[in-house]
């Protein structure tokens, strides 16, 4: 099995210029190791739309590639995205999901059909022909680089072991940055550092 950790600092050492946005579980590892302008924290208020977000983003900026950090949990809350993202069909978007089975920072409750469902699987049958599933560190180091170069939209289905986390709040004095500001203010200056929508 995967270590949530582990995986995020494998990404950031293949990590060039893309946009990263995460959401709920991995927010605080992700921030910890990583302090470029173009990563985005879509948390709070925003939970199970942050794979919408990251689509808009791919849409409209279709020079830079985009890759999203979801839970499982976030994706149930909105499952029509995998669908949608599969008919937009944006080639430059890397949607990565975190299945570790639980609503993992409103206190571990069970995600319905937890550690049975196949993610990947339903990437697949919603139209996505790009799709890749690990739950094993040494397959993940041999194909990630590949996946992460492949033509888009590309999912990522990554099995990770359950481990602690927090309810996180975004505050003033958070020791993540992305966390200090409001996602309203967050969205305003990622907004800034993209420089608007280029076609």
């Amino acid at each position: 099995m995967l270590r949530r950790e582990d995986v995020v600092r494998r990404m950031l050492a293949l990590r060039t210029e893309e946009v990263v946005v995460t959401t709920q579980g991995t927010v605080v590892p992700w921030g910890i190791i990583s302090k470029h302008p173009r990563d985005f924290a879509s948390h709070d208020s925003a939970m199970g739309h942050t794979a919408d977000f990251a689509l808009g983003l791919a849409l409209a900026r279709p020079d830079l590639r985009v890759w999203v950090f979801n839970g499982d949990g976030s994706l149930l809350m909105s499952l029509g995205t995998l669908v949608t993202i599969a008919a937009a069909a944006p080639p430059n978007l890397v949607h990565f999901v975190f299945d570790n089975g639980v609503y993992e920072v409103t206190g571990n409750q069970p995600v319905p059909g937890g550690g049975s469902l196949d993610y990947a699987g339903m990437a697949r049958a919603a139209g996505t022909r790009c799709v890749f599933a690990f739950d094993d560190p040494a397959d993940l180091a041999e194909a990630l680089p590949e996946a992460l170069r492949a033509e888009g939209p590309v999912f990522i289905a990554l099995r990770v072991a359950l481990e602690e986390q927090s309810a996180q709040s975004r505050r003033p004095d958070h020791p993540v940055p992305s966390l200090r500001m409001t996602l309203a203010e967050e969205a305003h200056r990622l907004r800034g550092e993209l420089g608007g929508v280029r076609s």
